[in-house]
């Protein structure tokens, strides 16, 4: 009974071997090119500012019906 590896057969399966082995390794290296380009890209472009409101000048707050006591509103606007 021919239960052993033909010659023929372990050829055939050493070349199916290496050739998945080189798919294998060419399909990983594309894959983390792209990543690798794809986290370039994202970390090159700025994130964009949130957006501020607009701010009101003094007068206008006192016009808005709160009371106003007259001094300089000094207060910093703070950015969300």
């Amino acid at each position: 009974m021919g239960t052993a590896l033909a010659p023929q057969r372990r050829e055939r399966l050493a070349l199916l071997l290496a050739a998945s082995t080189g798919v294998t390794f060419t399909i990983a290296a594309v894959a983390d090119a792209l990543a690798v380009r794809r986290a370039r890209r994202r970390a090159a472009v700025p994130p964009e500012p949130p957006a501020r409101h607009q701010e009101r000048t003094a007068g206008e707050r006192a016009d808005s019906g709160r009371p106003h006591s007259g001094r300089a509103d000094r207060r910093t606007p703070v950015s969300c």
